[in-house]
């Protein structure tokens, strides 16, 4: 048994949840054209005969404008100090900017295992990928480069068997069927996080929250009433929209995920909450039995 740990680190919407939901070959992580969508640091993990790899997803590093920045920020380097091996993942569609450079030099002090993941390559011709290797390689001595298209699952297979050589442990740390470390409730409230993301566009911003507040278990069915919790009334209403036509939207395409994850029929009962100041937030998370807010 081979086994270690592996944190995704890079700028926002580059691919990461999108790698590591191919990875495993479960969701585990949310996905969306919003910067910051990921706010917490997931763990996603990879099982097969001989090998666990435990793969840490982790906020996109940015230059941060407001307080959630700064978090997302420090959740993401926290997750560089504890793993094995840093996957610092970049678009090939793009060319090295600021924010890439940036992040380079976080890493440039590590003594750490880092491999550059070149994502998207199904978008460019193999000498735009050419290009995009040279700029990288040069500005930081990477143990590996491997190209891959996280959205088509082109070469994760190779990732997989290269970070094979890399793994230190010889531990399983997690029991072979699980696939996170996160609570099914989590997923769930993701999904429908996910679902508002992709049905308002720009309206929305990201520091929105979903709480499942309970889950009724029948014979055949599970009965889910699910919170989506914003600071601001202007927000409740784009998210309910026109007669309650978004909210039922965005229940509908929640309810067929969940469906998915559960194996069973659900019935979502979804709700806009507005809680405009952090203690009483903290106070209605406490009384659901929440000690912090994932």
């Amino acid at each position: 048994m081979k086994s270690g740990f592996v944190s995704l680190i890079g700028r926002p919407n580059v691919g990461k949840s999108t790698l590591i939901n191919s990875i495993v070959g479960k969701k585990v992580a949310i996905t969306s054209d919003k910067p910051q969508t990921t706010r917490n640091t997931i763990q996603g993990i990879y099982n097969d005969d001989d090998t666990q790899i435990v793969f840490v997803d982790t906020p996109g590093i940015h230059k941060p404008n407001h307080k959630l920045g700064t978090y997302l920020n420090r959740q993401a380097y926290y997750s560089i100090k504890d793993v094995d091996i840093i996957l610092f993942l970049v678009e090939a569609t793009s060319k090295i900017g600021p924010g890439d450079k940036f992040i380079l030099n976080q890493l440039k002090d590590l003594n750490k295992t880092i491999f550059l993941i070149i994502n998207k390559i199904d978008k460019i011709s193999k000498e735009e990928l050419l290009i995009r290797i040279t700029e990288y390689k040069d500005l930081l001595d990477f143990n590996e480069i491997i190209p891959v298209s996280a959205l088509k699952k082109d070469n994760i297979n190779q990732l997989i068997k290269v970070l094979k050589n890399y793994l230190p442990d010889e531990i399983a740390y997690y029991d072979k069927n699980d696939y996170t470390n996160k609570s099914k409730e989590f997923i769930m409230a993701e999904i429908i996080r996910e679902k508002v993301f992709e049905l308002t566009h720009e309206e929305v911003p990201h520091s929105l929250t979903c709480i499942i507040e309970t889950i009724e278990k029948k014979k055949d069915k599970f009965i889910i009433y699910a919170a989506i919790i914003v600071d601001r009334d202007s927000l409740k209403k784009i998210i309910i929209g026109n007669k309650g036509s978004k909210i039922k939207e965005i229940g509908v395409k929640a309810r067929k995920e969940l469906e998915e994850l559960i194996g069973k029929k659900v019935y979502l009962n979804l709700f806009v909450k507005t809680i405009k100041n952090w203690r009483d937030k903290e106070k209605y998370f406490s009384e659901l039995g929440f000690n912090d807010l994932e």
